[in-house]
């Protein structure tokens, strides 16, 4: 199984060549934790920590 690369600046989960929220090219496969945020207006964890984009993001990025 592959393991997924994250963005190291936002921590977003990225497909492409190119984080779509920071534009940056940094990524690592070396990550902890999921978070699924589907409703950021309402979620406390995305106020908290602040995501402003929903999405798949990981916990930790190394």
């Amino acid at each position: 199984m592959v393991k997924r690369k994250a963005c190291k600046k936002c921590k977003l989960f990225v497909e492409g060549d190119t984080c779509p929220i920071c534009k940056g090219n940094g990524f690592s496969s070396n990550w902890q934790g999921r978070l699924f945020i589907s409703d950021v207006k309402r979620s406390m964890i995305a106020e908290k920590i602040g995501i402003k984009v929903k999405g798949e993001y990981a916990i930790k990025v190394r």
